[in-house]
């Protein structure tokens, strides 16, 4: 037997946690005070502080400490017996609990390597490749082979091991991702770090790794929420923390993740150009077509992710190829009968229903179902306030260091006192009711408006009573087409917050709606703000 009665208690409790959600709070916080025998102080059942990762508490140490002392106890056991199966599943899980950390802080550095030096690892035909090689490793592999060996007949497979390692550097790069794109520290916030990491690794992280991880190009992510909610940061995140594997030969990542995300946005194209973005065309297909052109679905590998923004604007022949993309892999490009494979995954997002498109037949209901294999919403900054009011200070003073870059301890005291005066600004002139509707695009543009000019106006939806007013007008034929143009223009801005979300949904150029809401036919709304 491997396992006292006591041992295999806390062992499970380890590898629970390991295997958990860290997002969860609730059940990191179950786990670890199973493991650690105690009540947990009150500390560490409480939300976590923005942009601390779960897997870093306090706790951490201590239970890694434990961990390591029962594994060295059991691998001496080991040599004199096997233990059953289901012993051995439960070692291997813990050594793998105590690898991970003892090797994480050399994880997050090679996380910051690639990042650092984002032109790393392009080879001569402009692709990205892997170009790290973790010095660390081999000590790694000694430390595994250490561990399991006596399970396992002295050794452990490479590739075996090489995807351990490809899993530890994929936790660690999720939570720099999830960290990196998601800020706040609300319940709202957290819970959609959750999700994230869910989209990831899904909700059961053993078969995940065990059979996932090389299928999950197969399954398609939709984010959903209102405009301003960083949707397209969601999307970042979930494209930037994909398995990479490691090659166990060369002792290198088979690709430079930084090159694994390829946005594009629908809305900002015409429709012939999306698909030639998209799958690509060949010489002559079309005029101005004067060289074979890869699309982003045929660059797109395994490991790689297209993000389509704003897909509920896609025009109908191109759901049909995209449908065919999700169902059999394959396209063709403009223009040539060769049939190509898609290896990546599809990330779409919109902050429109689907729903009611689907109903009115201007969006395929089985490309919809395909979309929906997995599921996210963005939450509201409003949602966000009302959960935790204490969140706009933190939002403004990320906003704020962001906007006055990096320039180090001093400019940290610039944001601090830029951050407060802006906050001073909201309670004052905006008061804590104030609704965000352009969502977090619309606090970033209060605090730039407010460096620049010490003031902001919002853009206020038409009162009603200038509403009501405007509709008698026209019920009585008074008003002019350019006014009520004017005014339906106005509308739709208020609503979407977005010139170029609103010029979208009108069919209007973005610069001709500009000047009609700009110029807007009720004198009691205050003008918009919103950038050209």
């Amino acid at each position: 037997m491997l396992f006292e009665a006591s041992e295999a208690v806390f062992a499970r409790a380890i590898v629970d946690l390991a295997l958990a959600n860290p997002f969860d709070q609730d059940e990191v916080a179950r786990h670890e005070q199973i493991a650690l025998g105690v009540d947990l102080p009150d500390e560490t059942k409480r939300r976590v502080p923005p942009l601390r990762p779960v897997a870093e508490r306090r706790n951490i140490p201590e239970l890694l400490r434990r961990a390591e002392a029962l594994a060295e106890v059991v691998v001496e056991r080991a040599r004199l017996e096997q233990g059953s199966d289901l012993e051995r599943e439960l070692y291997r899980d813990l050594v793998l609990f105590v690898l991970y950390f003892r090797y994480r802080d050399q994880l997050q550095q090679t996380v910051e390597q690639l990042l650092e030096e984002p032109s790393a690892g392009v080879d001569g035909g402009g692709r990205r490749r892997g170009g790290t090689q973790p010095t660390y490793y081999d000590e790694f592999l000694r430390d595994l082979r250490g561990f399991l060996g006596p399970l396992s007949g002295g050794g452990v497979p490479a590739k075996q091991a090489a995807h351990w390692f490809a899993g530890f550097f994929q936790i660690r790069r999720a939570f720099q991702m999830i960290h990196a794109h998601i800020r706040g520290s609300s319940r709202p916030s957290t819970r959609l770090r959750a999700a994230v990491w869910q989209s990831i690794f899904t909700h059961d992280m053993r078969r995940y790794r065990d059979v996932l991880y090389d299928r999950m190009h197969d399954l398609a992510t939709l984010i959903t929420g209102p405009s301003g909610t960083g949707k397209d940061l969601v999307a970042a995140a979930i494209g930037l923390s994909r398995y990479v594997a490691f090659n166990c030969r060369t002792r290198q990542f088979e690709e430079d993740f930084g090159g694994a995300f390829h946005p594009v946005n629908l809305s900002a194209l015409p429709p012939q150009l999306i698909e030639s973005e998209l799958f690509g065309h060949c010489r002559g297909a079309f005029t101005g077509a004067v060289r074979d052109r890869v699309g982003w679905l045929e660059s797109c590998r395994r490991c790689h992710s297209v993000f389509l923004d704003e897909i509920g604007e896609l025009a109908p022949a191109i759901q049909v190829k995209l449908l065919r993309v999700l169902q059999n892999r394959i396209f063709q490009r403009i223009g040539e009968s060769e049939t190509r494979r898609f290896e990546g995954k599809v990330i779409a997002a919109t902050n429109r229903e689907l729903e009611p498109l689907v109903a009115e037949g201007a969006f395929r209901r089985d490309l919809y179902y395909r979309l929906c294999s997995d599921r996210i919403r963005t939450p509201s900054l409003q949602e966000q306030l009302r959960d935790d009011p204490g969140e706009l200070p933190r939002l403004v003073g990320f906003i704020a260091r962001r906007l006055l870059g990096d320039v180090g301890h001093a400019g940290d005291g610039i944001g601090n006192h830029l951050a407060g005066e802006v906050v001073g600004w909201i309670e004052e002139h905006l008061g804590n009711d104030y609704p965000w509707p352009g969502n977090i695009r619309e606090l970033d543009q209060c605090v730039r408006n407010i460096l620049v000019r010490r003031e902001y106006t919002p853009l206020r939806e038409i009162q009603l009573s200038g509403k009501e007013a405007f509709l008698t007008r026209i019920a009585n034929v008074q008003a002019t087409a350019d006014e009520l143009l004017d005014w339906y223009c106005t509308l739709a801005y208020s609503q979407t917050g977005s010139f170029v979300d609103a010029a979208r949904r009108l069919g209007l150029d973005r610069r001709t709606l500009r000047r009609r809401v700009q110029r807007g036919p009720t004198p009691d709304r205050l003008r918009p703000s919103d950038p050209a």
